[in-house]
């Protein structure tokens, strides 16, 4: 009786939402990324002072367009990059 070895190869790279822009209201923006991530306001208000930023990877592509759908409604600017 023979043995099959078997490798899956995945050449499919994580989804990721980035923010290129945080727009007029960085404030409004940084309470999405506390309420999508749970950072505290603060650490949020400072991670959208270093942009562009990866807010969210390996997510499934339902997830990514929903929080880049909320970022956009608060004036961000946002890629989700597959």
């Amino acid at each position: 009786m023979a043995v099959l070895y078997v490798e899956l190869v995945c050449d499919v790279e994580p989804i990721r939402v980035v923010v290129t822009h945080a727009g007029p209201h960085v404030l409004e923006v940084a309470k999405v990324v506390k309420r999508r991530i749970g950072l505290s306001l603060w650490h949020g208000k400072g991670l959208l002072g270093r942009l562009p930023a990866t807010i969210l990877v390996g997510v499934t592509s339902d997830v990514a367009e929903a929080a880049a759908d909320e970022l956009r409604a608060a004036g961000a600017t946002v890629e989700v990059r597959y």
